[in-house]
């Protein structure tokens, strides 16, 4: 493989994990007005009318002519449908540390799952890497305190979400006949179809479907912080997930995933003023080192 495409790879994987980092603070910003069914049924609306329009003025082009979608519709079953539904309903019932701990495991999870389907066995650098990273992540999510919540649905959601966001990354290399941008546009039509629904239910049941439909028009912050989840979150760092996991495989790409805890942690110290313990500092550094021991080979798997 050449060295500029192992590159734009990495690239690709780290400006990925910069933008997930920064989600977090977008969805802690309008949390308080919206439920997380809203912002995902926003989020996912605004990227799918973004790529309906990239596409119709000619920037963008998809073809699905002669093709079996099957894989597709594989990949965006667990990417965003299941991933977003479970760790949602996941976090929801469980403690903030709890639900940092269970995803920080993607990775190895990941990793797992590339020997065993793929049958793509990880270097040992790769494996010492993201053991490390994994490591790092725990510290910074255990830094605010450990507390249990007991909830062994809300246990059983988030090892789904996990799970599924492992799948994900398999089906990407799976679906090899369609190209980074076919991907990505399928998986957003995905999540704004079943995310609209579960929040139109929502707000049909409660009586809020007034609310609900000018969200966006009564809170300036809303509209804000979907039109960077939407269209940065969502669009963006989808299409880098793909076209990094196609050009450096599964298992580096995963060793990337710990970036976004950093990034959110910077991210909350910068703007929102939050404090930064010494923990978080060692685990960010372990997580650094982590990501940097992963790719310290030149393998693609």
């Amino acid at each position: 493989m050449k060295k500029n495409t192992i590159l734009l790879g990495i690239l690709a994987a780290i400006f990925c994990e910069t933008l997930f980092g920064f989600s977090y603070l977008f969805t802690k910003s309008v949390s308080q007005v919206a439920s997380a069914w809203e912002i995902l049924s926003w989020r996912f609306l605004l990227a799918f009318l973004c790529l309906v329009l990239l596409r119709l003025f000619g920037i963008i082009k998809i073809n699905f002519n002669h093709k079996n979608l099957k894989p597709l519709l594989l990949l965006s079953l667990f990417q965003p449908i299941i991933y977003f539904t479970a760790e949602t309903l996941g976090i929801s019932q469980t403690t903030a540390s709890e639900s940092g701990a269970f995803l920080a495991c993607i990775p190895v999870v990941t990793l797992l799952f590339s020997s065993s389907i793929l049958r793509k066995k990880p270097s040992r650098y790769q494996l010492a890497g993201i053991l490390t990273t994994l490591i790092g992540v725990l510290i910074c999510t255990l830094a605010s305190g450990l507390k249990t919540s007991f909830s062994w649905s809300g246990y059983f959601f988030l090892a789904l979400a996990v799970i599924a966001y492992s799948l994900y990354k398999h089906f990407v290399e799976k679906a090899e006949q369609f190209d980074s941008l076919e991907k990505t546009y399928v998986m957003i039509a995905s999540g704004a179809i079943i995310f609209t629904g579960l929040a139109l239910i929502e707000n049909f049941s409660n009586h809020r479907m007034v609310h609900f439909i000018t969200l966006p028009l009564e809170y300036q912050q809303f509209l804000v912080a979907i039109l960077f989840q939407g269209i940065c979150c969502s669009v963006i760092a989808f299409f880098l997930s793909n076209f990094a996991i196609k050009h450096i495989g599964v298992n580096r790409t995963s060793s990337f995933v710990g970036l976004s805890t950093v990034v959110s942690i910077l991210s909350g110290i910068i703007i929102l003023h939050e404090n930064f313990t010494a923990l978080q500092l060692l685990g960010s550094i372990i997580i650094v080192g982590g990501v940097y021991l992963a790719n310290s080979h030149t393998k693609n798997s």
